[in-house]
């Protein structure tokens, strides 16, 4: 029976770091007239593109700000929901595709509207820190948001951070804000959302993907685009561009902190604790649909908010046999007739 609702389609591709979500999300693009919206916090970041596997294929959200700025979940928001308008008054679809959960979460369920970040407070906690370390602003914070700080580590500079200029710019703890309801409707209300979630299970699998694709990075030229950054002489190890995934271990090695091996190692370590984490996300997400990959290639989909057992399926790329049967799996499963059926 066709649905009664007559809001636009719009499919989100979910999954851990080096999974193929983006093969298969430039796969659907080009079967179902749609287009790309990123959602990975390091892709908005100019000159950041061996490091972040940045993609050739048009993507919304990507190279828009530089290493030097920040950029929020609320404003990702706010710039996916008006990226997604657009691409629907064009006739096509909005997919959204990365790894960045809390800018999903953003975009689909909503953020309190908390006071927008003030770069004055930031740099007075950052002078502070200087002087007397993180855990003492992490105390600091404990005193007047003892929520929060309860889970945030103590040397977890950027957390630390917001949590501090929210209190200090409103006087209302952050975690008053986040659990305040607010009255506008999450992005995403305007639609028909439709979630899959690309999730190898077989954790050595992953474990050795990342591991090649980190060594594959530095072939090309990831140490020097590292190095590029780090002599502009504008740019500091708690920026959050410079705090990504292997940016910052390679930042490290730059600073003298420690050998470029181990650099290299704390690279993959932290991108699979990256893993780790979104796959901690997905595992209580509702209402996806898992595509699942078997070693022969072999795909089938499976809806809930458990993550199935599985061996990994990570694809190559969109014309690979292994992308093709999971584009297969993925249109079945998502009742989304082809507009480019030989494509």
């Amino acid at each position: 029976m066709a649905s009664t609702d007559s809001r636009p389609r719009l499919v989100c591709v979910m999954g851990p770091t080096a999974a193929g979500k983006t093969d298969l999300a430039i796969a659907l693009a080009e079967r179902l007239n749609g287009e790309l919206v990123s959602v990975d916090s390091a892709l908005v970041y100019r000159g950041m593109d061996i490091g972040t596997a940045k993609p050739d294929y048009p993507h919304h959200l990507m190279d828009i700000r530089d290493p030097s700025e920040s950029y929020s979940a609320a404003q990702f928001a706010g710039d996916a929901a008006r990226c997604c308008a657009g691409i629907v008054a064009r006739g096509r679809l909005p997919i959204l595709v990365g790894g960045t959960m809390l800018y999903f979460r953003a975009f689909l369920e909503g953020l309190a509207d908390m006071p927008a970040s003030d770069p004055r407070e930031r740099e007075a906690i950052a002078r502070r820190a200087e002087r007397e370390g993180w855990p003492a602003l992490h105390a600091e914070l404990a005193a007047v948001d003892p929520q929060i700080a309860a889970r945030i580590h103590p040397r977890h500079s950027q957390r630390i951070s917001r949590a501090l200029e929210v209190y200090r710019a409103s006087g209302v703890p952050l975690s008053t804000w986040q659990a305040q309801t607010g009255e506008q409707p999450p992005p995403a209300a305007a639609y028909r959302v439709s979630q899959l979630a690309v999730c190898p299970a077989d954790r050595a699998v992953l474990h050795h993907r990342i591991e090649q694709r980190f060594r594959q990075m530095l072939a090309a030229g990831f140490l020097e685009e590292v190095r590029a950054l780090h002599r502009r002489g504008d740019l500091h190890a708690d920026l959050p561009a410079i705090r990504a995934v292997g940016y910052r271990q390679l930042w490290q090695y730059l600073a003298g902190e420690c050998a470029l091996e181990e650099a290299v190692e704390r690279g993959i370590a932290a991108t699979r604790q990256l893993a780790k984490r979104q796959l901690t996300w997905l595992r209580k997400w509702p209402d996806l649909i898992w595509l699942l990959t078997d070693s022969a290639g072999n795909v089938s989909a499976s809806a809930g908010s458990e993550e199935p057992g599985m061996p990994a399926g990570c694809a190559a790329d969109k014309n690979s046999p292994k992308v093709k049967k999971l584009l297969e799996a993925a249109l079945n499963s998502l009742d989304i007739a082809p507009t480019n059926p030989g494509s």
